[in-house]
């Protein structure tokens, strides 16, 4: 192995095909391009740029090496040649853009001239008389260099242009004449040489060529095809007559130069200016053009003799060269085939790649051969080595390098296996929270080894399509052909199996995801169990972590903690820890206590458990062999002389990173690194340049870090005079010169650049950052830039306000145009790419500058961020940043409610991101009310939907029958519990006692669950119970103590120095509290079975006991603290005076019955007490001095038991008491009781508790994993409130109610969101149909019962109900929405629906389907037993009766015939006479009509289907018949299913097998949709636009059992090319499908409630008529029982009877 360092850019890209950047060099003559490299950089650049990040998501650089106007910054030829390599190999596309003009320029003077040849110039010159003592001023020889050099001194490097700023004119011709003489002196002594044959004619060129020449020849010659094929672009522009007379007249009067003096010695003259471009022009770019398809576009231009080139002319040809360069540029990029949806997927994948590369980045700085590399060897070699590997050294020591070098090394030790190596940098992690850790690895772990097994498995392997492997990965092993996973020694157990919980189903890629809302528990069973059962003797696992000691909030140790112990065979752990971080060293210990193998690596590993490599230092020798080679690769060395004080230097460190920090010093033989940055820079400009390095959260790009400096008004006003903004070349020479110490890295398929060691941004953050405000305003400016205010103030001017030398004021205006940050950049109507830097960098930086406001509302809330980070694959990250609580927070419940519907529907939309509109749309609606807030985010969504042009978006959402919880909270904790007892304070603090002594608190909505320790001394207490009262919380322990903790105050236990009896002082066995009170600081306490009440009082610690007669059941306390009111067992309540310590009196129930609630009516002054059986009496207490009376009883006559629980509501007069067969309410006003709810049959109450308006009660059912929702004015079951597990009790809050699950999950729901679902208005069955106005601003629905309810499209509620004497049958509405005609057992009802009245009520009908003529004056009741009558709307009577019974009866548009099927034949009936007037008959007897349809739109004709197939138009008056089309034999038209559009247009033919089989009569054609599953309804637009369709997910789909996938799906589709336009997944089955004509899809549902969904198409011309609902929450904040709507009642009896 070699052992010598390296020349290593980790600094470049990887190949142009992965990188993420278009960086172009742009090669011209500074003195010809002016105007076109202007012009480019304010036309071309701009809008090049847009189109790369939004098509491609490629940024854009541009490196112009003239760009600023001062010559002095102009890079020398080896720095271009430095920057036209690096655009070479790091640019995605197209790497050089050249401008050839009409003028050559003039050559400067090399950079650095070898010693010999440079000592060969002088001596020719010298033997020929020329002085070159000027020469020899402006070079100085350089030993360092290899070869030796003579090199051209800084101040002489920029001098190839005429006029150079801040100079005065004089000064300007003579230091334009001494540049021009040291170039003629210079090439003199070339020509002198090529006469002497001492130098090549060909050398001699070289230092005759111009910038432009040299570049072209750099970057084109010699080089292969692929390099410049479709990757260089040249525009040669010739002009004729470019000089005009004058300036010929003014150059023929200047004198001529030295070189044509007589005193000179005579010499080949060398190639002129216009020789040197022609050789350029018609040779060199030609020949290229042949062999290497050379992109080469030439122009000419003829100009006027006298005038010559003017400057019109020149803007003209750049005009015409800004449209052909953007034109170019753009289809070379469109040409790289970059794939659109490369970000639609999930996070972990990404990151899998990006620690790969990480990987290699590092290994390749391993310069030196480390010793430990061995012991790292023998480690891993070991196979019955159970414990993990601890590699430790000081900072910089090169822990990482070494572990990321043996990574690349491990498969070729162990040869005889195929090991999977899994390197993880855990602090370069996007995220480094425990759960991101460790799902990353969970994902690593299954994809790496689905990888290396998918090339060795045969075609039966199942890893990729079934999705149950990832969560079980015994089905695979189990299912799969033998394979090196089934060759462990060990014997997988049903312990080790995978917590499904863990992984929801499968995503595009064929892998698992991670649900958002998995805890740290559940994630090390995961991990657990992939150690288990994915590695082998065979295929081993060794995972290397790095970077832990580095995490942030001491995260490491839970990390070590989540990992198996011991490790299971397979299994190598290697870890990296800074000896100065002891709590991982002592995490790892604790962890893994004993050492499987006493032959341990390191020794002092052995009684840890764990085997320790200390790095030491690196010998000297070999810090030499690395500097040497380092310089060697920078072509530079060390002198002889020098060498003494690198030696020096490399004694006083022996890290390997100060050999390179010493390489850097040694290349530029300078002062400090930063130092002369800053010198060579500018300190402002490279201050803020390594800052924003520094407090990057991934790092920045190249045009990131240039877009920021260019936009901060500091950078630019230090030196504004010379340029307009930050020329990207000093950018890149300001990287070149940081490369060594730079890496870049893929982060979200974008390239950064990071320091590649952490020391670096220390050493910045105390050069540069020494305040917290500085601090913050550099991430401000970031946030900023990110955020794309600077792009959109891009025209904001900066005003410097400084003083020249002239002391005069100097104001300077420079347009900064930064790129824009959209969230997504939109390439198509549907799919976009997802803007990764902002998602990554925005939210960070807005936190760290404190814009916490700005981070909630703009973002977090944001529409356009949620869709960027789902579609990104970081939906887990987003719910983890909107359930963070911060302080500050506005908006915490509507952010908890939006996580909580993400985490609802994780698996869909982590399958289908762009769905994510729907999903929120259908979720927020019917809470808009309570969330006021989340209206702008329903805007955005409606917004966003009409700029895609196309949608279904959701315009009435139908009433909830589930509610989702705003929060799900569960204890990290990795042994299973069960709660023993739950309380909760006024204030919303939980906590809850598990069987394990343990005690768990919750401080509020948005925290997490968080266990209670006590102090040191305490650690080994363990809690018995807890009880609550006000803002207290009383915790009882299992050895007899007592702590309360006011939660108003300081988080601090308080112990109570109070025992409810002195013999139990010192028992062993825990002394139940039964009882607990608290007012104002005195606390009250009893015990199980005690008579005695124990009153503490904070302030004073001084203790008081009451005694009564039998014992305290319950207790009551007057708001003024004075009395105490104790119920007791046997049904006594005792009155205390508490000031005065004694007994005022007594009082009992007549039944001596125990009390179990005492309720205090102080503005009364009664006393209710409630006995165990449900009885309530009612004491009059106004007299204190008197006995307590009794006012009334009342006893509860049905059969009681005893009361689980109660709910007392003051505010609304109404007490709750359960019991478990029944839940009672009493009217407190009077004390009456109310109303009773019976249990189901075979169930039982467990506990209940009033919502928050008590118009419904939550209940608790035994055996039921449910909390029930129930109405309280009808007593009806409305809502089903979802836990994970069985229930064991409701905590109801001042605005949640909690269930505590019996392993002590907290499932929270918002309390007025319970309101609102459970008080929705809908129908009691399941609506049968829907009818909508003309208009459709209204509609009717009816649900086969006595109502028929008419809703109200803009409000989104029912305005009335039109009541019946019989279940309503058939509905019908006239045209003109003023009739509405229904059927209710057998009577027929005529409704105005304007007046609400009955005009008419007709019996005797025997109607079975009722129709309306169009033109809404009369009606048509049809009669399969009797006569079929037609009569007058308004008057009910009688025009006719037809007496043949017409099935599928149908009204002509012109309200003249009711056409029917009859026998097989159609036939028509006149609507005057009643007669039969007119028939259809097939011409085949043997077949017959099987469905038709009239058209509105063609009065005159009916459309006509036959049994077999064939397709006729009847045109009914003329009784003529025309055959059209005939069905193949695989198409059948199914009755049930036929509908047509008014036009003819298309016909809907049946939906067998998923499809939806149409016939466009149009164009003669058939059509088949596919859906996603069988399809249960369908119907057509009548305008013939669309078609809507109800789906349920296919077989495939079911295999997942998350609620959103099995669902049923509304899907609408335009009918004239089959593009879906949207879909809905809707939350119930639906019984009833409508499409009205103004582009809204109506669905009834089963449970009664009605949905309406828009339509959005920029395809279809009819505007969007439908009204969206605004301004809920003013419009709909009222009582729900003030929304009721208005009934009409019928006539009493019928007004007109037929006979």
């Amino acid at each position: 192995m070699d052992s010598g360092g390296q020349q290593i850019d980790c600094f470049a890209s990887p190949p142009c095909s992965s990188s993420s950047c278009v960086k172009i060099y742009l090669c011209s003559n500074p003195e010809d391009s002016v105007v076109e490299r202007r012009a480019l950089r304010e036309t071309v650049f701009p809008r090049f740029t847009e189109h790369c990040r939004h098509s491609l998501g490629l940024e854009v650089r541009v490196i112009d090496p003239f760009e600023s106007s001062d010559p002095r910054r102009w890079p020398d030829e080896n720095t271009r040649q430095q920057l036209i390599q690096e655009c070479r190999e790091s640019s995605a596309g197209p790497f050089l853009l050249a401008l050839v003009g009409h003028q050559y320029g003039a050559a400067s003077l090399p950079t650095q001239v070898e010693v010999s040849e440079y000592q060969l110039l002088l001596q020719e010159s010298q033997q020929a008389g020329i002085s070159t003592q000027e020469l020899e001023r402006v070079y100085q020889r350089d030993e360092n260099t290899v070869p030796a050099s003579y090199c051209l001194r800084p101040s002489h490097r920029h001098t190839c242009c005429s006029t150079q700023a801040e100079v005065k004119e004089e000064e300007q011709s003579i230091t334009k004449a001494k540049d021009a003489e040291l170039r003629k002196v210079f090439q003199a002594a070339v020509s002198l040489c090529v006469h002497s044959d001492l130098m090549t004619p060909e050398r001699a060129r070289s230092y005759y060529r111009s910038a432009l020449d040299a570049d072209l020849r750099f970057a084109l010659d010699k080089r292969p095809d692929e390099d410049i094929m479709r990757r260089c672009l040249v525009y040669v522009h010739k002009v004729v007559n470019a000089r005009g007379e004058r300036e010929k007249r003014e150059m023929s009067l200047q004198p001529k130069s030295e070189s044509d003096s007589s005193d000179q010695v005579a010499l080949r003259p060398p190639p002129t200016s216009d020789q040197l471009l022609s050789e350029l022009c018609d040779v060199f770019l030609p020949g290229l053009i042949t062999s290497s398809k050379l992109l080469v576009y030439a122009t000419t231009t003829e100009c006027d003799r006298r005038h010559g080139y003017t400057t019109t002319r020149r803007r003209g040809y750049a005009e015409g060269l800004c449209q052909q360069v953007y034109s170019d540029l753009v289809g070379l990029i469109d040409d790289l085939n970059i794939s659109e949806d490369s970000n639609l997927g999930d996070a972990l994948s990404r990151e899998e790649a990006e620690q790969k590369q990480l990987c290699d980045i590092f290994a390749r700085f391993y310069d030196v051969t480390r010793p430990e590399e061995e012991k790292v060897r023998a480690y891993v070699e070991q196979r019955d080595q159970q414990c993990p590997l601890v590699v430790m050294g000081g900072p910089c020591t090169g822990k990482t390098v070494l572990l990321a070098h043996c990574s690349q090394h491990m498969k070729s030790w162990l040869s005889d296996s195929d090991p999977v190596v899994i390197g993880y940098f855990c602090n370069l992690s996007i995220s480094t929270s425990p759960k991101h850790l460790l799902s990353s690895l969970c994902y690593q772990i299954v994809y790496r080894y689905h990888n290396d097994d998918s090339s060795k498995r045969d075609t039966s392997f199942t890893l990729r399509t079934d999705p149950s492997c990832i969560t079980n990965p015994r089905a695979d092993i189990s299912n799969c052909s033998p394979t090196p996973v089934l060759d462990s020694p060990h014997k997988p157990t049903n312990d080790h199996n995978l917590n499904c919980g863990t992984m929801s189903c499968s995503n595009a890629r064929g892998f698992n995801i991670i649900k958002p809302d998995v805890c740290l528990s559940e994630l090390k069973e995961c991990l657990s169990s992939l150690f288990t059962l994915l590695p082998s003797a065979k295929q081993p696992l060794i995972l290397l972590l790095d970077g832990l000691d580095q995490l942030e909030n001491n995260f490491s140790p839970q990390i070590i903690e989540s990992l198996p112990s011991p490790l299971p065979p397979g299994v190598k752990l290697i870890c990296t820890v800074s000896s100065n971080r002891k709590h991982l060293m002592q995490a790892i210990k604790l962890h893994y206590p004993q050492g499987s193998a006493p032959q341990c690596v390191g020794g002092s590993g052995e009684q840890s458990g764990c085997v320790c490599v200390q790095l030491g230092s690196v010998d000297r020798k070999q810090r030499v062999k690395m500097l040497a080679s380092l310089l060697r690769g920078s072509g530079r060395r060390v002198t002889s002389g020098q060498q003494a004080l690198v030696n020096q230097a490399l004694t006083s460190c022996c890290l390997p990173l100060y050999t390179r920090l010493l390489h850097a010093h040694a290349s530029l033989w300078h002062s400090a690194l930063l130092d002369h940055l800053e010198q060579t820079h500018g300190s402002t400009l490279v201050a803020r340049a390594v800052s924003y390095l520094a407090l990057s959260r991934t790092g920045l790009s190249e045009a990131e870090l240039t877009d920021l400096l260019s936009s901060n008004d500091e950078v630019l006003a230090e030196d504004v005079c010379h340029r307009e903004d930050i020329p990207q070349v000093d950018m890149e020479r300001l990287l070149m010169k940081l490369k060594s110490f730079l890496i870049k890295r893929t982060v979200a398929d974008s390239q950064v650049l990071y320091w590649v060691s952490r020391h670096f941004k220390l050493v910045v953050a105390k050069r540069y950052l020494g305040s917290f405000e500085v601090k913050r305003k550099i991430h401000s400016e970031i946030a900023d830039y990110f955020s794309g205010q600077l792009a959109c103030d891009n025209g904001k001017p900066l005003l410097v306000n400084q003083k020249s030398r002239q002391n005069k004021a100097l104001n300077v205006n420079t347009d900064r145009q930064p790129t824009s940050q959209p969230f997504v950049f939109l390439s198509s109507k549907d799919v976009g790419r997802v803007n990764m830097r902002k998602v990554l960098e925005l939210p960070y930086h807005l936190e760290q500058s404190g814009r916490l406001e700005e981070l909630e509302c703009d973002l977090l809330m944001s529409l356009g961020f949620h869709q960027a980070m789902v579609q990104a694959g970081l939906l887990g990250d987003l719910v983890a940043m909107l359930e963070s609580d911060e302080d500050s927070s506005q908006f915490l419940r509507e952010r908890l409610l939006l996580a909580s519907i993400l985490k609802s529907s994780a698996c869909f939309l982590q399958n289908s991101p762009l769905q994510l509109l729907t999903v929120m749309e259908t979720n927020l609606l019917p809470y808009l009310e309570v969330f006021p807030a989340l209206e702008c985010y329903v805007k955005e969504i409606r917004t966003e939907r009409r700029c895609r042009g196309r949608g279904l978006g959701t315009a009435l959402c139908p009433s909830p029958s589930s509610i989702l919880p705003i929060q799900y909270l569960q204890c990290d904790r990795f042994n299973e519990g069960c709660v023993i007892e739950t309380a909760a304070t006024e204030f919303g603090i939980v906590a809850q006692i598990m069987d394990d002594g343990s005690a768990w608190i919750l401080s509020g909505s948005g925290c997490d669950m968080v266990k209670l320790s006590l102090s040191f001394e305490q650690e080994e207490v363990k809690f018995a119970g807890v009880k609550s009262s006000g803002p207290f919380l009383l915790l009882s322990t299992q050895c007899n103590k007592l702590f309360v903790w006011d939660v108003t105050g300081p988080e601090m236990l308080v112990e109570v120095k109070a025992h409810l009896k002195k013999e139990l002082e010192c028992s062993q066995t825990p002394n139940k509290i039964e009882g607990f009170a608290a007012c104002q600081k005195k606390l009250f306490l009893w015990g199980k079975d005690e008579s005695c009440v124990s009153v503490f009082d904070i302030s004073s610690e001084t203790l008081t006991h009451f005694q009564c007669q039998g014992s305290v059941t319950c207790l009551a306390l007057s708001s003024d603290g004075f009395f105490m009111y104790c119920g007791q067992d046997d049904g006594t309540v005792s009155i205390f005076d508490i000031k005065a310590s004694n007994l005022i009196g007594t009082c009992s129930n007549s039944n001596r019955s125990a009390v179990t609630l005492i309720i205090l009516c102080e503005d009364k002054r009664e006393m209710a007490c409630v006995d165990r059986n449900g009885n309530v009496s009612l004491w009059d207490v106004a007299d204190k001095v008197q006995l307590p009376r009794l006012v009334k009883e009342n006893f509860n006559r049905s059969e009681s038991n005893n009361i689980l629980s109660t709910d007392y509501s003051e505010e609304i007069n109404t007490l709750l008491v359960c019991q478990g067969l029944k839940v009672s309410l009493w009217d407190t006003s009077n004390w009456e009781l109310w109303d009773q709810f019976l249990a189901p049959k075979g169930r039982a109450f467990t506990q209940a508790v009033l919502s928050q308006d008590g118009h419904l009660f939550l209940a608790l059912l035994d055996t039921c994993s449910l909390v029930l929702v129930w109405t309280v004015s009808t007593g009806e079951c409305v809502l089903s409130l979802e836990t994970t597990k069985q229930p064991h009790t409701l905590l109801k809050m001042a605005s949640d109610v909690i269930c505590v699950d019996h392993d002590g999950c907290l499932t929270v729901w918002d309390s007025e969101m319970i309101d609102v679902a459970g008080t929705a208005l809908k129908m009691g069955c399941g609506v049968r149909e829907v009818v909508v106005e003309e208009t459709g601003e209204g509609f009717y629905t009816t649900d086969g019962s006595e109502k028929v309810w008419r809703w109200s499209l803009n409000t989104g509620l029912p305005r009335d109900n039109f009541l019946h004497d019989g279940p309503v049958e058939k509905l019908q509405l006239s045209s003109n929405s003023i009739y509405l005609v229904s059927l209710s057992a057998g009577e027929i009802y005529v409704w105005n629906t304007e007046t609400g009245e009955n005009i008419v009520r007709i019996s005797g009908s025997r109607a079975t389907n009722i129709l309306i003529t169009p033109n809404s004056k009369f009606g048509v009741s049809i009669s399969e037993r009797g006569l079929t009558r037609v009569w007058k709307m308004a008057l009910g009577s009688i025009v006719c009766s037809i007496h043949l019974y017409l099935s599928d009866a149908q009204v002509s548009p012109e309200s003249t015939y009711l056409i029917g099927r009859r026998y097989g034949d159609l036939l028509a009936a006149s609507l005057w006479s009643g007669s039969i007037s007119k028939r259809f008959s097939c011409v085949e007897s043997s077949e017959h009509v099987v469905a038709f349809q009239t058209l509105t739109e063609h009065p005159d004709f009916v459309v006509v289907m036959a049994a077999s197939g064939a397709v006729y138009t009847w045109k009914v008056a003329e009784e003529t018949v025309c055959r059209h089309f005939q069905l193949p034999y695989t198409f059948h038209c199914h009755p049930q299913d036929f509908q047509m559009s008014s036009d003819g247009s298309y016909a809907l033919l049946s939906t067998d097998n998923g499809t939806i089989n149409l016939l466009d009569l149009s164009r003669v054609r058939l059509c088949s949709f596919k859906a996603e599953g069988p399809i249960t309804k369908a119907c057509l637009d009548q305008t013939g636009c669309y078609a809507a369709y109800v789906s349920h997910p296919s077989s495939l789909e079911n295999s997942c059992t998350c609620s959103m996938h099995a669902r049923p799906i509304l899907t609408v589709t335009r009918l004239s090319d089959g593009e879906r336009i949207g879909s809905v997944r809707l939350s119930k089955n639906p019984l009833t499908l409508v499409a009205c004509e103004r582009q809204c899809v109506f669905v009834g549902f089963e449970d009664g409630s009605v949905g309406a969904y828009s339509v959005s198409d920029d395809m279809i011309d009819e505007e969007e008529m439908f009204s969206s609902r605004e301004g809920l929450n003013g419009q709909m904040k009222q009582c729900p029982f003030d929304r009721t709507p208005f009934s009409w009642f019928p006539r009493a009896t019928p007004n007109i009877t037929w006979p």
